[in-house]
């Protein structure tokens, strides 16, 4: 059976990838996440999205490995994981009636293969007071999310609008640029599925 390894330990991620009902591995990729000096936040999610798969293949030369990676994108400035209420608050604070850009990365690695995609989502947050963004962050504890809410839940009553091509994407892993992945890697995603 073709080994397919997810390269990354994120629980999103995971589950994501099981909509897909074929069977893999999560890996911890190990890379530094740490941003070039100037790098874009659209080129950071590119690079660490290769990264991960690239150093989870390098372990694993006959498996086809996913890497993703995802950026908030505010202004050009990336936000990252807010970790804390405080900085959660800050951010949500600034994305407040603004335009946020979520650029996610995508690439698999396979033998004789490597390609990698970018799926940037458009997400206009409405005008947002203390008092909700407090309340909605007691609620849902979004601290391991880049930009502070996830649309999956509870955060989605501080959206305006989403405009993406694949609708994954803000999660963290757009299937359909992965499934396109998968299939061009001549992984048989269809005859594995359960």
């Amino acid at each position: 059976m073709p080994e397919l390894i997810l390269a990354s330990t994120s629980r999103y991620r995971r589950e994501l990838l099981q909509r897909l009902r074929v069977p893999f591995e999560p890996r911890s990729p190990e890379v530094d996440e740490t941003p070039l000096p100037g790098e874009a936040p659209a080129d950071l999610a590119e690079r660490l999205a290769m990264a991960k798969a690239k150093a989870v293949a390098a372990l694993h030369p006959q498996a086809w490995v996913i890497g993703s990676d995802q950026v908030a994108d505010l202004g050009g400035q990336a936000i990252g994981k807010p970790g804390t209420h405080e900085s959660a608050m800050a951010q949500l604070r600034a994305m407040s009636a603004r335009q946020v850009l979520f650029h996610t990365g995508v690439a698999v690695v396979a033998p004789g293969f490597e390609q990698l995609e970018r799926i940037t989502v458009t997400v206009r947050f409405r005008p947002l007071g203390d008092a909700e963004i407090d309340r909605y962050l007691r609620l849902e504890q979004p601290y391991d999310c880049a930009g502070s809410a996830k649309s999956e839940g509870l955060g989605i009553s501080l959206l305006e609008t989403i405009d993406s091509s694949d609708p994954t994407a803000l999660i963290g892993l757009p299937l359909i640029a992965t499934s396109r992945l998968l299939r061009a890697a001549g992984f048989p995603l269809l005859e594995l599925a359960r």
